[in-house]
Order: structure tokens, then C-alpha cells, then sequence
């Protein structure tokens, strides 16, 4: 066993120092995970609006509104918030030109050019602004109905607040009946790109990483390490926990960096990890099948490369499988991404326990053994073959 894992170690080592890691391994996949959260995942709050307009009593009763509603409120000029809402940076933009701010002081109708995104959520967000000036209309109303009967104007302020703060506001419970969406509830910003891209690039990772294997078939580093006192069972043996330990490393470092940077929600985390483990399993076993049928490494690369990025398009390492149609998302099952994916989101959404995911736990056990096997078996023949 210590054989093994010292050239468990070997392995890993050798992986970590080709200088291409440092941006596949370590930083690309955070910058997709924040470009698909930025995309894809909301803003993780009520949305996003870019006033401009010169300050005045409109502006921040607007501004002042819409905080208290918990949007994101940035001020901008004309120009630069056509700029932000064109480029997705912000939900809706509101200008507010001289003439309308005039038109409330005095008391007179005010009118209020709105610029909504084209991204989602701009609508929800649009919806807000709308409910924003329809209170600060309504308000704009009462004061002038108290202050016209008579009431000075401080006085009426007063109550108005008072009465504001007695009311209890409705509440509203809405039930989303929406297969996808019920799906999809309870994730966070960054939650499904950071599940969907640990999948990917622990695949990657291990079947790209099958060129050392070849390297050391080559260049004889597996024949000396059988001509010292190791057992060809004990090479192979190594050589399966190296790519095993280089998918966990890749997995491992996403799940911490995106739950450090993005505040990812991993769920329970040692069921996640068993999960993860499991999938590096399968990873693994179809890198020693690569690394074993292969003799040129720049040829594995790329077909680690093609295959990896197949895989994980079919199984839902792209796109949601939520939004795949129900025989493509039958056929993606014959991937270990999908049945990892489906394990993920019943543990990050659902807070899944170990019950829950024994199906998919199963299928990737399975998956693993029978590559890891075929692996092994297909490395002991490769041994005896000049390179």
C-alpha cells in the first residue's frame, strides 16, 4: 500500500507542475462559474436600477423607495446608464429629466422615461420601479389631500408615517406550479454553475491527465519502477489512486473556492464529498483506460479533451438538465455527469441525505468499477508492449 500511494504522490506532483494548471486547474474554472452566476443565477437580491437626473425631492424619493424594497440602487448620467443597461450590468434604468423633477415640486404630473433590460429578471425588477412611483404617487396624494383640508404640512407627514408604521402590510404566498422552476428552487446565485463546472473539469482533469501515464509508459518509468521490489499489481494499483487523487484535487479545490469566494451552498459536505468521490472514481477508471490504449500523449490529451467536453455537455455540465427535453434527458443518463448532477441537486436544493442519493451513488460505484477494472486490465497488457 505505501508503494501505491507513493506513486500516488508522483503522479499528483507531476500533474501540479505542468505550468498549464495554474490556469485550468486553478482559475479558469472559478472565472466560468462566476461568468454563468453573473448570466444565469440573478443578482441574488430584489434587481439592479440605474437612476439618473439631477438631485432633487424626486430622485430621492425614488431612490429611498426602491432601497426600502431591497433593490440595488446606482446613480448614473444618461449616457452611462444606456451604456449599463445595454450591456447587462444593470436590470432597468430610470432617467429622470429637469422637467419631471420640476413638475413634482410643483405638485403637477411628472412623467419618468424607463429603459428595462433585456436580461433576466428585468422584467421583476421593472414591475418594482413601477410599484415604487405608484407609492410615492400615492403618498403625493394623501399629503396634498391633508395639507388641502387644512392640516399643516409637518403635522401631515407625521401622521401619514404614523399610520404607515401601524399598518400591517398584506402578505402573499406564491406557489410556482412550473416543473423547471420547482426544480431549480433553492439554489443561490452561483450555485448550479459551480456544480455543473466541478463535473466538468474534474473529467477533464483526470482524462487530460492521462498523459503522464502514457509519459511514463514511454519514457520507462514503469519499467523501473517494476524492476524495483513493487508488484505489478502495486503499479497499477498506483497509478489508479494517482488519477484518482488528481480528480479529487480538482474537485475538492472548486468546491472550496466557490464556497469561499461565491458563497456556494454545497449542502451536507461530506455527502457531497462521497458524491464527488465517487464521479473522481469514475474519472479515474476512464483515464487508465486513455492512458493504457493510447501511446501518444498529445493524441490522448485531445481525445481527453473532446470526450470530456461531450460528456459533460450531454450530461448536463452546460446546460440544466432540468431544461433538457425528457428523452434527451433519458438518453444523458448514460453519462456519470448526469447521474453526479442529479445527486447534487438533490443534496444543494432538497438537502437530500444519504437515502436519497443511494440511486445515483449506485449506478456511479458501478460506472467506477467497471472502468477501474478495465483500466487495470488493459494497463498489466500495456506493460508488455514495446512503446
Amino acid at each position: 500500500m505505501r508503494a501505491a500511494l507513493a506513486i500516488a504522490g508522483v503522479e499528483l506532483r507531476r500533474f501540479l507542475r505542468d505550468r498549464s494548471t495554474i490556469f485550468f486547474v486553478f482559475i479558469f474554472p472559478l472565472l466560468l462559474v462566476l461568468v454563468i452566476g453573473a448570466q444565469f443565477g440573478g443578482d441574488g437580491g430584489q434587481g439592479r436600477v440605474a437612476v439618473a437626473g439631477a438631485d432633487g425631492a424626486l430622485r430621492a424619493a425614488v431612490v429611498s423607495e426602491l432601497e426600502d424594497d431591497g433593490v440595488a440602487v446606482t446613480l448614473a448620467g444618461a449616457e452611462a446608464l444606456r451604456e449599463q443597461v445595454a450591456r447587462g450590468r444593470t436590470d432597468v434604468g430610470l432617467l429622470i429629466s429637469p422637467a419631471a423633477a420640476a413638475a413634482f415640486d410643483a405638485g403637477d404630473d411628472a412623467r419618468l422615461d424607463v429603459v428595462p433590460g433585456a436580461q433576466q429578471g428585468a422584467r421583476a425588477t421593472l414591475q418594482r420601479v413601477q410599484t415604487a412611483i405608484a407609492r410615492i404617487t400615492a403618498e403625493r396624494g394623501q399629503l396634498e389631500a391633508l395639507t388641502g383640508a387644512g392640516v399643516p404640512e409637518p403635522r401631515a407627514r407625521a401622521a401619514l408615517a404614523d399610520a404607515s408604521s401601524a399598518a400591517t402590510p398584506p402578505s402573499l404566498a406564491v406557489t410556482d406550479v412550473d416543473r423547471v422552476a420547482q426544480e431549480l428552487s433553492g439554489l443561490g446565485q452561483f450555485d448550479l454553475g459551480a456544480a455543473g463546472q466541478t463535473l466538468l473539469f474534474v473529467f477533464l482533469s483526470s482524462l487530460t491527465g492521462s498523459a503522464t501515464l502514457i509519459q511514463a509508459r514511454r519514457l520507462g518509468v514503469m519499467a523501473r519502477t517494476l524492476a524495483a521490489p513493487v508488484s505489478a499489481g502495486q503499479a497499477v494499483a498506483g497509478q489508479a489512486l494517482g488519477r484518482f487523487t488528481i480528480a479529487m484535487f480538482q474537485g475538492g479545490y472548486i468546491m472550496v473556492a466557490t464556497a469561499v469566494l461565491f458563497g456556494v451552498s454545497w449542502g451536507n459536505i461530506w455527502l457531497s464529498l462521497l458524491v464527488l468521490a465517487a464521479f473522481a472514481a469514475v474519472a479515474a477508471g476512464a483515464a487508465m483506460v486513455i492512458g493504457s490504449l493510447v501511446d501518444n500523449d498529445g493524441a490522448a490529451t485531445g481525445v481527453g479533451v473532446g470526450l470530456g467536453l461531450v460528456l459533460a455537455a450531454l450530461g448536463g455540465s452546460m446546460l440544466p438538465l432540468e431544461l433538457f427535453p425528457d428523452t434527451l434527458r433519458a438518453v444523458a443518463h448514460v453519462t456519470p455527469h448526469a447521474w453526479a448532477y442529479d445527486a447534487f441537486a438533490q443534496i444543494q436544493r432538497h438537502e437530500g441525505a444519504l437515502v436519497d442519493v443511494l440511486p445515483q451513488l449506485g449506478v456511479l460505484a458501478a460506472m467506477a468499477v467497471a472502468l477501474l477494472a478495465l483500466g487495470a486490465w488493459v494497463l498489466r497488457r500495456s506493460l508488455t508492449r514495446a512503446l
